[in-house]
């Protein structure tokens, strides 16, 4: 509260739009319109909203005036961090895209708190952000889909836009655009790589439990063990954190395990190159002695020696679909704003092709 303000009374504190339209009877978008000079003066509505406002002393946000003022609105961009590089790479595609539509691009870090990004998606719907880009893999369960569920008819009924980028839809009833890439898919081809290179006994670095990226790439790791008569084993799973401290400790308890493998899946490009680091400091080389994939294809598969072999995904190219779909709706029908992305294989030095040796 400035200084000088005095609380509602009755309210105890400053008064916010949500305030004013729940006083005048309206929706939050009706309020703007209105304090933005965008209504007709005079109607019913108008002076409801302006009654409202100057019977709450309410005071338009500055910044909130200049996102949804004359201009175009923002699109807001919710990452669980800034430094990795997949999420730099997805939000440079968004404010690529944001600026070839004149718009401003905020960018918001969760630290990957749940709690931390609804109360994002509050305060940015508040703002009155145009669309709302939540980016990454989730813990799914109940309480996760209700409120995310609520939160995108929400931003419907104030005129934003909820986009799920890199997470499942939330159903086809629920006003949200989803850009996804073919996550199982890219694991199932990277997997059945390893199998035609010779490879049986693959061990995999697999996410934690529930988290939607690690399941769907453990199930097209094991729909392709299917498809080649190999019978899957949950002793070659080991499941952790998508980070390199989790690919660390991973392959450490798999090497103390004893379980016998000629190769690996990690989950993510990070805990590949922890991975190697835990091998090499064994004594084991890659890729004559194990031989090893990524998922990502992160600038750090390149760097590592030998090259990692690895998913390629679309990261810029989901930030700019990401947008493009959420402020170019009009109507579309729904599979225009459910958007899947394909993956490839890029192949470096890190498998060694036990098939055509043992010929």
């Amino acid at each position: 509260m400035r200084q000088g303000e005095k609380p509602v009374e009755g309210l105890g504190r400053r008064a916010t739009i949500r305030d004013v339209a729940a006083r005048a009877d309206v929706s939050i978008a009706t309020v703007s319109r209105v304090l933005s000079g965008k209504a007709t003066a005079g109607s019913d509505t108008y002076k409801r909203v302006v009654a409202a406002a100057k019977e709450l002393q309410y005071v338009v946000n500055a910044h909130a005036r200049a996102l949804v003022g004359s201009g175009p609105g923002a699109v807001a961009i919710v990452v669980p961090e800034f430094t990795a590089s997949f999420y730099a790479q997805v939000c440079h595609g968004v404010e690529q895209q944001a600026a070839v539509e004149g718009r401003m691009c905020l960018i918001c870090s969760t630290g990957g708190d749940f709690e931390r990004e609804m109360a994002m998606v509050s305060m940015m719907r508040e703002q009155g952000v145009e669309a709302i880009i939540v980016v990454g893999g989730v813990i799914q369960g109940p309480a996760y889909e209700e409120r995310m569920i609520a939160a995108a008819h929400t931003l419907d009924a104030s005129g934003s836009r909820l986009v799920l980028c890199g997470r499942p839809s939330l159903g086809d009833r629920v006003p949200a655009s989803v850009v996804e890439y073919d996550n199982e898919g890219g694991s199932y081809a990277v997997t059945r790589h390893l199998l035609s290179a010779g490879h049986e006994r693959i061990l995999h670095l697999s996410g934690v439990p529930q988290s939607t990226v690690a399941e769907n790439r453990l199930k097209g790791y094991r729909n392709a063990l299917a498809d080649h008569g190999i019978p899957y084993d949950d002793r070659l799973v080991f499941r952790t954190e998508f980070t390199r401290r989790g690919g660390t400790e991973a392959m450490r308890q798999a090497l103390d395990s004893g379980v016998d493998f000629t190769a690996v899946f990690a989950g993510t490009d990070d805990m590949a190159a922890s991975a190697m680091k835990v091998m090499r400091a064994a004594g084991i080389r890659v890729p004559e002695d194990i031989s090893i994939v990524g998922y990502d294809d992160l600038p750090v598969a390149s760097d590592l020696h030998p090259g990692l072999t690895s998913v390629h995904l679309p990261h810029e190219e989901l930030g700019r679909t990401a947008v493009r779909i959420a402020l170019h709706r009009n109507g579309d029908a729904r599979d225009r704003q459910h958007v899947v992305l394909g993956t490839h294989i890029v192949t470096r030095d890190s498998v060694r092709n036990r098939a055509r040796t043992s010929l």
